[in-house]
């Protein structure tokens, strides 16, 4: 299994807690987007940057590891629908998030409907490579 990861971007956008860690890794041909932090209108458009980039390494799929996020503002919802809008169907796109500050959101807002939920990376990883 490959799985090399780039140097993380700890992004501050200078409000108050909304500090998010991005660090993108290769698991055999899967592009993982692993999230630390808080996704709000400062720091969606680095999430954004950061899906877009992982991309364009043409891998079979694209996954958002939610699972560190602490705060997810309909900013962050938004650029993951816009994703999953871009990058189908040449690829794969999955979310990764467990837990009330993520997973409920996105369920109550909908987003699931659009988006494929994992409760862990594992979950994702073994359904993006069937």
């Amino acid at each position: 299994m490959d799985s090399r990861p780039d140097p993380a971007r700890n992004v501050d956008s200078g409000g108050a807690g909304s500090t998010c860690t991005l660090e993108e890794r290769r698991v055999d041909n899967i592009s993982v987007v692993g999230v630390t932090g808080v996704v709000d209108m400062l720091t969606a458009p680095d999430l954004e940057k950061a899906i877009a980039e992982a991309a364009k390494g043409s891998p079979s799929a694209v996954v958002v590891d939610m699972t560190s996020v602490e705060f997810l503002a309909s900013a962050g919802m938004g650029v993951l629908i816009a994703a999953q809008d871009e990058l189908a169907p040449a690829m794969k796109f999955a979310v990764v998030a467990d837990g009330p500050a993520t997973s409920r959101p996105l369920k109550l807002v909908g987003v699931t409907d659009v988006v494929d939920l994992y409760a862990t990376l594992d979950d994702a990883l073994s359904a993006l490579r069937s």
